[in-house]
């Protein structure tokens, strides 16, 4: 049984813990966020972990020493030697055993917690890094601030910087009618179609602003949007940030970045140390190397989920594509700088030090959009091109009307176009492909509302139904911003027949 106990006259900086003073649960029963609250607890020298195993009555032998006093034919006749034998398996058992044991359990049981905490991480970031992009429209990027003001920055459907100013509307200037008027102007010259505010200090009252914003300007047709900051301060002091913004101030970067990731949030956010974004539980309370390494693999995963255009790519998103690494990824945007946009995938081949056996791992992830060939452009690699030309012939079909033919595609028999090199599951992929060339597993774009009038936690009321954005999903549940300076929690009880 996992034991965890306040250390005496800790109680005061051990408050966090108090649910831990005086814990006790069996070891198979225990989640990892609880053990790894022990752990750190223990850590932070306010608690103190220990195992339990069996009861010891007064006046009798420990359940354990008895089973060694059995085991090796000890017992207790009051011969001379008796007592020193008896302490021998006292000493045996609390010493050498119950040491051992605590260790090899209290081990596996932080193994198995790590674990658990890591795959929870990536899970988030998994769903963070495809959430629903807004796409390529106008934006404005909200950083909110108190007294060193609102950072603002506009960036066009591309994502490039067209604007940027600082405001401040909230306390001490109070400068609020101003605010409204600058933004209402900016949104006006560059056609903004978003407003991104980030979801940190005086966020609330920085969303108040925008509302009157959109209500007060009508005609503009803004849809505001509250943004996760996370990570986007590490993001602006980045050196990533100097190279691409060397004369802008950090907090305006920060802006930027916000804007970006509503347009995009896997473009923008695979330029931040995903450690830094902040989806996981006891995130520190890991092993960095493995949370490292599995939230990399997630990133990737995404990235070629997704498939990246070659010749709008960042050198960030490059690189996380099968196949490719940093230098690679920066030959390929110089490559683009100095000679134009990839016409086709093939063109890819005349990149420095880029060669056929990575370009036959990366080519599939790899879009030329509106290229020469219509395939550049789906995720069909370029070693089925043949099969796909055959299927044309066949069909007496020219291969970019056979594209998106969907009630003509679903006709066809994949097992007819099945030969040596491509079995049926390959044909059926590139048919569905065909289809739907380049399609983005990402969903739809939607928004949340938060509700006039509930801006604090004393507006709630028992019954209320409100919108919210779910901001981060641990083991214990789900935790959702609903526009009142702190996220609820949804427990796991109120969502599972499982309690934990």
């Amino acid at each position: 049984m996992l034991s965890g106990r306040v250390v005496p006259g800790k109680e005061e900086e051990a408050a966090t813990f108090r649910d831990y003073f005086a814990h006790d649960e069996l070891l198979r029963n225990a989640p990892s966020h609880r053990a790894l609250a022990i752990f750190r607890g223990r850590n932070e020298g306010v608690l103190s972990a220990s195992l339990k195993v069996g009861e010891e009555l007064p006046g009798t032998l420990h359940p354990c020493e008895l089973m060694i006093s059995n085991h090796v034919g000890i017992e207790n006749r009051n011969r001379p030697a008796d007592k020193w034998l008896g302490e021998v398996v006292r000493w045996t058992w609390k010493v050498k055993l119950y040491t051992h044991l605590e260790t090899d359990l209290f081990g596996e049981l932080r193994d198995n917690a790590e674990g658990e905490a890591i795959n929870v991480f990536a899970h988030n970031l998994h769903d963070l890094l495809l959430a629903a992009p807004a796409g390529p429209r106008a934006t404005l990027g909200f950083d909110p601030g108190l007294r060193t003001g609102c950072k603002i920055a506009v960036v066009d459907a591309t994502g490039k910087l067209l604007d940027h100013t600082t405001v401040y509307p909230h306390a001490p200037k109070n400068d609020w009618d101003r605010t409204i008027s600058i933004m209402a102007a900016l949104c006006a010259k560059h056609s903004v179609e978003l407003i991104a505010i980030g979801n940190g200090t005086a966020s609330r009252e920085s969303d108040k602003l925008v509302t009157e914003l959109v209500k007060k300007y009508p005609a503009l047709k803004i849809t505001k949007v509250m943004v996760s900051e996370a990570g986007a301060s590490v993001y602006s002091a980045s050196e990533l940030a100097a190279r691409e913004f060397p004369d802008l101030d950090v907090s305006i970067r920060g802006a930027v970045s916000i804007a970006r990731r509503l347009q995009d949030p896997l473009a923008e956010l695979v330029k931040i140390d995903p450690k830094s974004i902040g989806v996981g539980q006891y995130q520190h309370d890991v092993s960095q190397l493995k949370l490292a390494r599995g939230l990399d693999a997630v990133v990737e995963d995404c990235v070629n989920a997704v498939g990246v255009d070659v010749n709008t790519a960042s050198v960030a998103l490059l690189t996380r594509i099968s196949g490719l690494n940093a230098t690679l990824a920066q030959n390929i945007v110089a490559h683009r700088d100095a000679n134009g946009p990839f016409a086709t995938r093939a063109a890819l081949k005349k990149v420095s030090r880029l060669g056929e056996k990575t370009f036959e791992q990366a080519a599939g992830f790899l879009r030329v959009m509106n290229g020469d060939n219509p395939l550049d452009a789906s995720a069909v690699h370029p070693e089925a091109y043949p099969l796909v030309q055959r299927i044309a012939a066949d069909t007496d079909r020219d291969i970019r009307s056979l594209i998106g033919d969907s009630s003509f595609l679903k006709r066809l028999d994949p097992k007819k176009f099945t030969d040596e090199t491509f079995g049926l599951p390959t044909v059926t992929d590139i048919l569905q492909e065909l289809d739907k060339p380049g399609r983005d597993p990402r969903p739809e774009f939607k928004t949340a509302t938060f509700q006039d009038g509930v801006e604090d936690l004393k507006d709630l009321e028992p019954g209320i139904i409100l919108e919210g954005v779910v901001t981060d999903v641990t083991n214990v549940g789900a935790f959702v911003d609903i526009g009142v300076h702190q996220d609820g929690l949804v427990h796991i009880s109120a969502r599972s027949e499982k309690l934990i």
